[in-house]
């Protein structure tokens, strides 16, 4: 699809009828106001860039402008239009309003749908009234013509009546409902293939006095107040970017603002620590992992697709002595013969139970995601199940004690074994942008934090456990003497 049909600022306000010059942002003291927007006005972002422009700026660079232009999503959905007759099942969280307006019922025509119509759009969400369920889109939207929003005292302006509503304020807890019915996602077979919502129920932040909504980590708040649009009162705004995992694999503007974003959440997403047990001759490296602040289960979303791994080297000088999860450039980690490889997914399986990647066919699946937390008392036995370890080799011991370990977590948010899969089956093919090639080169591996690494005279713990020392370094405040449980295992998944 050609760069001209996403959401490019500049470009589309141009050619806009929504321009400034048209819109009072604020009621004009030298004549009547104009007419407010018709709710066909206002479902187009662009009538909201005049008046809010650096949350349009933020929105156009965001996933959710993007999710019915990303070419997995395109390809993913025609696939599944061939294979099972999905019929609107992925557009009602990647083109609601698309959807809803009849415009396209499979999506097999978004590339000639008005830009309008296409993505998480500012109408879709600051329109809904209504909750009707926990999964696939329940969201009752009104037609009221009444933008919702954060605000108790909405500023008056000339453009749309406003109001207020906690399901879209970051500071109640009542605002993941709204974004958990997207975020969570089952299929026609019962199967619960993505639990983001599910998940943060589960967790402590979801309790009432301590909790966090998906908003307070996802739209960071600034510092310092702002007018939200021209003429109106100072406050302090909330990012619309929504950084999480996913990025674009062909061109967005502002793309590099929600990869800085992703990769922030990143790097305090987990807290870490490498330990060495034992004694020359006898010894296990053992990694502990903390899943402190995903808010959910760690990788979450479609994580059946996402790809987590951790890399372990152990160095004797500067002799590699043993090594985990060291993944070649441009190879799927699943292709790794490693057999210590902790790889951090979801599988599905089908109803014969075996894998599958296609969420459609999923009558079962299969997870080892790192559980989130489920209470802040460190006094709590619970407060520890979120502390998971893995010692390596699995089986066996080191062939020497090393003088140097280092570990890195990385997170693939699409696996090229998927990836690949489509390619074979037709599906994802070159745009008029973007070349599949260049697509795949994308998907280089994320960090998650920085690399650790393990000296003896590095340690920031040393302790005996089961009559051996033990000796850890950790960048956090993560105690590897603490309470842990091993780490969540695959039952029946490949690798």
């Amino acid at each position: 699809m050609p760069t001209s049909k996403l959401w490019t600022p500049h470009a589309l306000l141009a050619a806009s009828a929504f321009t400034a010059a048209v819109l009072a942002c604020a009621d004009d003291e030298n004549g009547p106001p104009p007419t407010l927007l018709t709710r066909e006005q206002l479902m187009d972002p662009l009538a909201c860039a005049s008046c809010h422009e650096k949350h349009y700026a933020e929105w156009a660079s965001s996933m959710h402008a993007y999710a019915s232009d990303d070419p997995l999503f395109i390809a993913m959905n025609a696939r599944g239009q061939r294979e099972a007759n999905i019929g609107g099942f992925c557009l009602e969280c990647h083109a609601p309003m698309a959807l809803r307006t009849g415009a396209t019922t499979t999506g097999d025509n978004l590339a000639e749908l008005p830009a309008a119509l296409k993505g998480v759009t500012c109408y879709f969400c600051h329109s809904v009234d209504g909750v009707e369920g926990t999964h696939n889109n329940p969201l009752r939207l009104a037609e009221d013509g009444v933008m919702r929003g954060p605000l108790a005292d909405p500023a008056p302006n000339a453009v749309h009546t406003s109001t207020y509503s906690a399901l879209l304020d970051r500071d109640q807890l009542a605002s993941a409902d709204m974004c958990g019915s997207c975020h969570d996602i089952v299929n026609d077979r019962g199967t619960h293939i993505e639990r983001t919502y599910a998940e943060w129920q589960a967790s402590v932040y979801s309790q009432p006095l301590v909790g966090t909504s998906c908003g307070q980590c996802h739209m960071d708040q600034t510092t310092s107040l702002e007018p939200a649009a021209p003429g109106a009162e100072p406050r302090r705004l909330h990012n619309h970017s929504f950084p999480a995992v996913d990025l674009p694999l062909t061109p967005l503007p502002g793309e590099e603002q929600l990869r800085a974003g992703v990769q922030a959440l990143l790097d305090t997403s987990l807290q870490s620590a490498v330990c060495v047990r034992g004694a020359e001759g006898a010894a296990q490296i053992q990694v502990v992992l903390d899943n402190v602040a995903a808010g959910h289960s760690w990788p979450s979303g479609a994580a059946q697709d996402r790809r987590a791994w951790i890399e372990v080297i152990a160095y004797v000088g500067d002799e590699v002595v043993y090594q985990s999860g060291v993944v070649p450039p441009s190879t799927s980690v699943t292709q790794l013969a490693d057999p210590d490889l902790w790889l951090i997914r979801d599988c599905l399986f089908d109803e014969g139970g075996a894998e599958t990647h296609m969420f459609w066919a999923a009558a079962g699946y299969d997870t080892n995601l790192l559980p989130g937390q489920v209470t802040f008392d460190s006094s709590d036995p619970r407060f520890y199940q979120s502390h998971v370890y893995r010692n390596y080799p699995r089986s066996g011991l080191l062939p020497r004690y090393p003088d140097r370990v280092s570990l890195r977590v990385y997170l693939q948010p699409f696996g090229l074994d998927v990836f690949d899969d489509l390619v074979s089956s037709g599906d994802l093919v070159d745009r008029d942008d973007v070349s599949v090639a260049d697509m795949r080169a994308q998907l280089t591996p994320l960090t998650v934090g920085e690399a650790l690494v393990w000296t003896r005279e590095a340690a920031t713990e040393n302790y005996v456990e089961g009559g051996l020392p033990v000796a850890c370094v950790s960048a956090t405040n993560l105690l590897a003497n603490a309470d842990k449980v091993p780490a969540p295992e695959h039952a029946r998944c490949s690798p």
